[in-house]
Formats: C-alpha cells, sequence, structure tokens
C-alpha cells in the first residue's frame, strides 16, 4: 500500500510538472521547422524473402559399392597337402565361389537400382529449385510491386511539399495555413492537457487569428500527494489549497498563449505572418449553470518585430501579457470570461 500511495504520487507529480512546464517545454525544443526536414525518402527495406535467394546445391548422387573380388582361399601347404589338402581346398574354392556368385548377384541388383535413384535425386532438386524460382520471382513481384507504392506515394507527398513551399513564397493563404497547422500539429502536449486550434490567415495584413481551446479547470489535479495511512489501512489524498489549484491553471492558460505566439513565430522564419491575433479560451461545465460553456480567457494580439525583443526563457507569463497589453480573465478557474465583442486587436491595443 505504501508503494501504490508512493507510485500514485510520482504520476501525479509528473502530470503537474507536465501543466507547469508547457512554456518552457516548447522553448527547449529544438529550432524551427524546417519544411525540408518534411520531405519524404524512400530506403527499399531488405527484401521479404531472403530464404528463396539461395540455390540449393546440387544433390551428392548415390554410388554404387565397390563392385565384389572373388578371392581365392589359399592352396595347402606343407604335410596338409599331402594328406588330402587338396581335396579340401577344391571344396573351399567351390564354397568361395558360390558365396561369390551370390554376393556378386546381390551387388549387381543394387547397382541396377542406382541409376533410377540418382534419376530420382536429380529429379527432386530440380523440382526444389522450380518451385523456388517460382516463389522467388513472386515475392519479387510482391516486393517491387511494395517498393513502388512507396516511392510513388513519397513523389506525391514532396510534390506536395514543394507546392505547399512555392505557395508560401506566393504568400497564398491556403499555404500559410497549412504550415501552420503543420507546425501546431507538432507541438506536443501532455495528454491530461489536450489543446486544439481553429485559425486564419489574412494575406493582406499578413495577420494571423487563432483560436485556441485548452481543457477546463476540472482537469487540473486538486491533490498535492497519496500517503498511505496505517491506522486506517487505506491511502489518503493530501489537497492542494484553492489557491495553489487556481494559480496552476491560471498559469497553464497564460503559457498556452505565450507558446503559441512564440512556436508560429519561430517557425515562421521567412516572416509570412507580420502579425497574431491570439484568443485562449475553454469550454466547461459553468458553475453558475452547470452546462457546458465556452468562455474567453486570454485574448492578445502583437506583432513580430515587438514579440522578437522578449526573452521568453526569463519572463512571468502574466506579466508579459500584461506587458503587451492583453486582455485577461480576472480568474480563469472560475471562468470568468473576457469581453471579446470589439475583437482581440481592438480590445488589446
Amino acid at each position: 500500500m505504501e508503494a501504490e500511495a508512493a507510485a500514485q504520487s510520482a504520476d501525479l507529480h509528473e502530470s503537474s510538472e507536465a501543466i507547469d512546464s508547457l512554456l518552457e517545454v516548447s522553448l527547449s525544443a529544438a529550432g524551427a521547422l524546417s519544411l525540408e526536414s518534411l520531405r519524404t525518402k524512400v530506403v527499399r527495406p531488405p527484401f521479404s524473402a531472403p530464404e528463396f535467394e539461395t540455390p540449393m546445391p546440387p544433390p551428392e548422387l548415390i554410388v554404387a559399392p565397390p563392385e565384389p573380388v572373388f578371392v581365392e582361399p589359399p592352396p595347402p601347404k606343407g604335410l596338409s597337402a599331402t594328406f588330402g589338402g587338396k581335396k579340401h581346398h577344391a571344396e573351399a574354392v567351390a564354397a568361395a565361389s558360390r558365396a561369390f556368385d551370390l554376393e556378386h548377384e546381390r551387388w549387381q541388383a543394387e547397382a541396377a537400382k542406382i541409376p533410377s535413384i540418382q534419376l530420382g535425386q536429380m529429379q527432386a532438386h530440380q523440382k526444389y529449385e522450380e518451385d523456388r524460382l517460382e516463389k522467388l520471382a513472386n515475392a519479387r513481384r510482391i516486393y517491387d510491386a511494395e517498393c513502388q507504392q512507396r516511392e510513388e506515394a513519397a513523389s506525391a507527398s514532396n510534390k506536395e511539399l514543394d507546392d505547399l513551399i512555392d505557395g508560401l513564397n506566393r504568400n497564398e493563404k491556403d499555404a500559410l495555413q497549412t504550415y501552420v497547422s503543420i507546425v501546431l500539429g507538432n507541438s506536443a502536449y501532455p495528454e491530461s492537457f489536450p489543446v486544439t486550434y481553429d485559425y486564419e490567415f489574412d494575406p493582406d495584413l499578413k495577420e494571423l487569428s487563432i483560436k485556441v481551446s485548452i481543457p477546463g479547470p476540472s482537469t487540473v489535479a486538486t491533490v498535492r500527494e497519496y500517503k498511505y495511512n496505517k491506522a486506517k489501512d487505506e491511502i489518503i489524498p493530501s489537497n492542494l489549497t484553492q489557491k495553489q489549484v487556481k494559480d496552476r491553471y491560471a498559469g497553464a492558460v497564460y503559457a498556452v498563449a505565450l507558446r503559441t505566439l512564440h512556436e508560429i513565430f519561430e517557425a515562421d522564419q521567412d516572416g509570412h505572418i507580420g502579425t497574431i491575433a491570439l484568443s485562449v479560451g475553454t469550454e466547461d461545465i459553468d458553475p453558475a449553470t452547470g452546462l457546458m460553456k465556452r468562455t474567453a480567457l486570454v485574448a492578445v494580439a502583437v506583432d513580430r518585430e515587438t514579440f522578437s525583443t522578449y526573452d521568453l526563457t526569463k519572463v512571468v507569463p502574466l506579466a508579459t501579457l500584461q506587458h503587451m497589453k492583453a486582455l485577461l480573465s480576472k480568474n480563469p478557474y472560475e471562468m470568468l470570461g473576457i469581453d471579446e465583442s470589439r475583437g482581440v486587436r481592438n480590445r488589446s491595443e
């Protein structure tokens, strides 16, 4: 139980740290997104059936055993040749000859089978090679077709990328909005704090209007840590103060606003976007009505030149937004909204 409490506290700390460092994570990320880094390069994978590429060695053909050779029993010598030895020798020769004849017949029978066995070996080898070559050809066709599909997909993707780059060079609205979607799509937020965007670019004003939607206050943990109570044999949460919870959520709101401005201006190295009019809001249950409600919490407009003078590694997000004359909710956690009726630019300038 103590280990479980420690594990729950560790998970809680990790989630809270992720929300508290929303801006820092973005500032420590790699530099501006290079469109060329999105170019698709086709790398052929290893052939999918290499086992069919190696031919089977020719079979080692079976051969007939050596032909038997008749060996005559040795003739008798000395006294044995005198006392019936010749007769016994003749009988031994006759017996050896009969045994040899039987052995030779068996050899001839075995030797006669050899050509048929060798033919079977060669036919089996040929059949195996034919099957292997057929499987190899089929595997090659599939492999080549898949590689061609990859190359065609890569070519189409790179053509879209070239069109995007050309569109950006011509300051086209659709191209700029596509690029912004790529930039924001690469902005990784914690799973517990998903962020979505709605935006539109005005090429005449070189202004990007963007509405950022963040999770509501109910997503912020109210627990500081978990502890195991031995007396009650249960895990008991230790809660944050109401001020700590409110400050954490407000800090996340302000961090998202600065992070979004930073990521877009940082990515747009060619200066297609001159000004950003940004609104950060949330849709959550309204404490007053119990119904879902969209509430704007931050609204600010800033130009590239002004924003580029800030050192975001040293700022306090709330102070920076106040310096930019942003419209700010007096209490984001309580979902006290701001008045956007006159638009972001007119109210924040």
